[in-house]
């Protein structure tokens, strides 16, 4: 069984950063489709940033330039790094897994399985 567990949320004033982390257990990391994902009360989950088993990463336009994900293999942990925040950043924010997420669903919610319990993101303005 696949589990996912996000820290490094919290509250920071527009323009600051934080860095997410996502320590996955249960499987074989390297071989995993990792994703961010973030959602406010009533609306859609929405694809932040990805990075399939080859490396290739993808990012939501929003986030371009602001944010980065990366991992550690070795550490089984996947990361997001924001920086430059803005308070329409603010939401909860989702690590997701799966081993077989087909490359056009990297940032749908839809290609994915596995999912943490999340991190609360808040950035005032």
């Amino acid at each position: 069984q696949v589990q996912l567990v996000e820290s490094g949320g919290g509250s920071v004033q527009s323009g600051g950063s934080l860095r997410l982390s996502c320590v996955v257990s249960g499987y074989t990391y390297s071989w995993l489709f990792m994703g961010w994902f973030r959602q406010d009360p009533g609306e859609e989950r929405e694809g932040v940033a990805a990075i399939d088993s080859d490396g290739i990463i993808k990012y939501a336009d929003s986030v371009k330039g602001r944010f980065t994900i990366s991992q550690d293999n070795s550490k089984n942990t996947l990361y997001l790094q924001m920086n430059s925040l803005k308070p329409e950043d603010t939401a909860m924010y989702y690590c997701a897994a799966d081993p077989r997420t087909p490359r056009w669903l990297v940032l749908s919610r839809a290609g994915y399985t596995y999912w943490g319990q999340g991190t609360q993101v808040t950035v005032s303005s």
